[in-house]
């Protein structure tokens, strides 16, 4: 049996021309998440990331409290799918709305009905199709815990993190993005792995954010 650490990566840089690195407040987020991780037993036998620059810097920031003595695997699967290439997908040769990319507001809430007409295959020639990314994210799981570790931690994005917890869950695949939508940056989501199958143990823990530093550290995007 393995227990699966699936933790979002720290606040990145929404809005400006490079999103894939943390900001400031994302790597803080990533050091004190380290600490708490570090109070609760976090022991890992695995570690692994996804192959984008803010999977690496959460680690990173996570690993001063940790000390985890060797490189984390790198596994694609567990990157997020290309959002912005998918909302662009969706409005080609059509008017987008305004400051789709920058309004955050706007942004989720279109992201949602993107997301959901792309798992209906009705975007047509998207980044990557929705079974790819299913499969790839479920492919990434059977990597990380493949090995005979306990405890295992991956570093990854949101829709991943939905996308898996969906599943396990057996629920629908309109429930991928609505997890997504409310997983917080830095927050631990635990599945177990028995022969039997996975197990989700617990869903967007932040063990990081207390009464007296949420105005600071709570963040989603």
């Amino acid at each position: 049996m393995a227990e699966l650490w699936l933790i979002r990566h720290a606040q990145a840089s929404f809005g400006a021309a490079d999103y894939d690195k943390l900001s400031d407040l994302g790597h803080e987020q990533s050091r004190e998440l380290g600490q708490a991780l570090l109070a609760l037993g976090a022991r890992p036998d695995a570690v692994f990331i996804g192959a984008q620059r803010r999977h690496r810097e959460t680690w990173e920031g996570i690993n001063t409290a940790l000390g985890f003595p060797t490189d984390p695997g790198v596994l694609p699967g567990f990157n997020e799918f290309d959002f912005g290439g998918l909302l662009n997908a969706r409005y080609r040769g059509r008017e987008r709305p305004t400051d789709l990319h920058t309004d955050r507001r706007l942004h989720f809430k279109t992201l949602r009905e993107t997301v959901l007409e792309w798992q209906k295959d009705e975007i047509a020639d998207p980044p990557e199709p929705y079974a790819a990314f299913a499969d790839r994210v479920r492919d990434a799981r059977m990597q990380a815990t493949a090995a005979d570790a306990e405890q295992v931690i991956v570093v990854t994005s949101g829709g991943a993190i939905g996308q898996s917890v969906a599943e396990v869950m057996g629920a629908p695949a309109d429930a991928m993005i609505r997890l997504q939508l409310q997983i917080k940056n830095c927050s631990l989501c635990r599945i177990v792995v028995t022969p039997r199958g996975e197990h989700l143990g617990t869903f967007n823990e932040t063990p990081h954010i207390t009464a007296a530093n949420a105005a600071r550290l709570l963040t989603y995007s």
